[in-house]
């Protein structure tokens, strides 16, 4: 009965299991269903886009064709948002969104695992990209310049001290907001999914509607994969550009 229980709950799918227990101390360096669907969504992308890169035609091929509409997608996207300065950091905003991307689709297959639910993922993918900026923003305008960040431009003398805290307190929130907000869409819409899915199932409902209801549903959630891994692409091309150009 209990089995049963656990097969039918929604939010099971989301539980982290050890395939390799390994264990240092305090420290647990387990290969576990994550690390397995991490490993499967990189090599996944790495095989694509060698297919793509391998044989350069003129006319390309449906691999190089795919490889150049998402460098060519994540290029303008970081070029509209950051301008030419920011094309250098390329690599790291392709490689971020390709990355949640292929996590996020790998998670719409059958007896798979969405990496991208979990927050302490997210939440690293998010911290990288903070720390990153700050530094970035240092390095370039120097620590004074840096911290004028926080204080807008024209208001009283009295206020800045208030301002700077609330910029402040803002500033810290990206990574948070950041990461909470692809893990709880990616939460809440496989749970949708699974907790719709499990009613058609036990109501026996497999006419035309409810399937083509599911089809629909399903459709729907992969756009938002899609979705969340753009959205997560050009917030980070928002604070790089705020690095670059402190606005």
């Amino acid at each position: 009965m209990a089995e049963g229980h656990h097969m039918h709950n929604p939010l099971a799918q989301f539980e982290v299991h050890p395939y390799l227990p390994l264990k240092l101390g305090h420290l647990d360096f387990s290969f576990t269903n994550a690390s397995l669907w991490m490993f499967i969504a990189t090599s996944t992308i790495g095989l694509l886009m060698y297919q793509g890169a391998r044989q350069r035609q003129l006319v390309p091929g449906r691999w190089q064709s795919l490889s150049e509409v998402l460098t060519e997608f994540v290029s303008n996207t970081m070029e509209d948002v950051t301008g030419e300065h920011g094309l250098k950091y390329f690599p790291l905003l392709f490689t971020l969104f390709l990355f949640i991307l292929g996590c996020n689709l790998m998670g719409m297959l059958p007896y798979s695992f969405t990496v991208t639910s979990h927050i302490i993922v997210t939440f690293a993918l998010a911290i990288c990209v903070f720390l990153f900026c700050t530094l970035l923003a240092i390095f370039v305008h120097g620590p004074g310049k840096f911290l004028h960040f926080f204080v807008p431009s024209g208001i009283p003398v009295i206020m800045i001290p208030m301002m700077f805290v609330i910029e402040l307190v803002s500033y810290l929130a990206r990574p948070i907001s950041l990461s909470l907000r692809l893990a709880i869409n990616m939460m809440v819409g496989h749970t949708l999914m699974k907790v719709i899915a499990g009613f058609v199932f036990m109501l026996g409902l497999w006419g035309a509607f409810p399937v083509a209801f599911l089809v629909l549903l399903t459709g729907f959630e992969i756009g938002i994969a899609i979705l969340q891994a753009y959205i997560f692409a050009i917030l980070t091309c928002v604070y790089l550009n705020d690095a670059l150009h402190l606005h």
